[in-house]
Order: C-alpha cells, then sequence, then structure tokens
C-alpha cells in the first residue's frame, strides 16, 4: 500500500492502473528501466497495465508482478478502463494514461497521472488527470516517492 496526499486529501492506495502505449511504451515496447521500476512498484501495490495491444506485444510482456490486460477490441476502451477502475475501487486506485481512452479511468481514479512523453498526450486526458508528467519514469517515481506528488498539490 501506498500512503498519498493530494490537495490536502490522504488516500491509502492499493492499485495502480496503467495504459501500455504512449504511456509505458514507445511503438510497443517498454524499456528496461521501466520495467524494472515497475517491478520495484509491484512490491507496494498491485499493478495492472491495460492494452488495447496496438502494436501486438502484450502477449510477450513478462514483468514480475504485474498483471497484464488486453481490452476487448470490440467494445470501448475508454468505457473498459473507466469499468476496470470502478471494479478495483477508484478511492484506492491511480490511473496512469496519455491518451482519449485514458481520459475517463483518468478522472474517475482517486488520483489521475496523465504521461506527455514521445507520443504526446491528449487534451481530454490532461484536463482529467491531476498531475501531468514527462514520462512514464518521473510517474512511477512519484508513486514510489510520495512526498513528491504532496509537494505538487499542496495549498
Amino acid at each position: 500500500m501506498i500512503e498519498l496526499e493530494l490537495y490536502g486529501e490522504r488516500y491509502s492506495i492499493e492499485y495502480v492502473v496503467f495504459d501500455m502505449n504512449g504511456t509505458l511504451s514507445i511503438d510497443g515496447t517498454i524499456s528496461d528501466e521501466i520495467k524494472s521500476l515497475l517491478e520495484e512498484l509491484a512490491a507496494k501495490v498491485k499493478v495492472y497495465i491495460l492494452t488495447s495491444d496496438t502494436f501486438n506485444t502484450a502477449k510477450n510482456l513478462r514483468i514480475e508482478g504485474v498483471e497484464v490486460v488486453v481490452l476487448d477490441a470490440t467494445r470501448s476502451a475508454s468505457v473498459q478502463k473507466k469499468d476496470f477502475v470502478e471494479t478495483l475501487g477508484p478511492e484506492r486506485t491511480v490511473a496512469v494514461g496519455n491518451g482519449y481512452n485514458d481520459h475517463l479511468m483518468l478522472e474517475r481514479a482517486a488520483v489521475g497521472i496523465a504521461v506527455c512523453w514521445k507520443e504526446g498526450a491528449c487534451v481530454s486526458a490532461l484536463e482529467m488527470a491531476d498531475v501531468v508528467v514527462t514520462s512514464p519514469k518521473d510517474a512511477i517515481e512519484l508513486l514510489l516517492h510520495p512526498l513528491r506528488l504532496k509537494a505538487t498539490t499542496r495549498d
């Protein structure tokens, strides 16, 4: 569990839900550095990666302690991601994403982190997030070092 303080509110985080493409990966590939940081995070909370698997790389993705979920291509990815956060319990969940299909989960989660990295970020995702960072490393490290998040959102 990770204890976070955001805008004066305290949260006990049990789950972190990541989008994959554009958030954690470039062209479907997640670097060894990001994989290592995800494993470190997974020692503290349950970590999920949700993906439409645009580059067909999810089936080979192995990160210790991280569950990869491939979304149903026949249904809205935005709604599936929001529903996934709802099922976990939004008050116990951090969502991390960059695209339009992430905006609903970023809005619904206790804490939404938008990543504006190599592929950029959708304005809707930025508007729904609580915090914006410039890389997946920064997003993960905010969670591994929660006082950084507190400092960013202090009144």
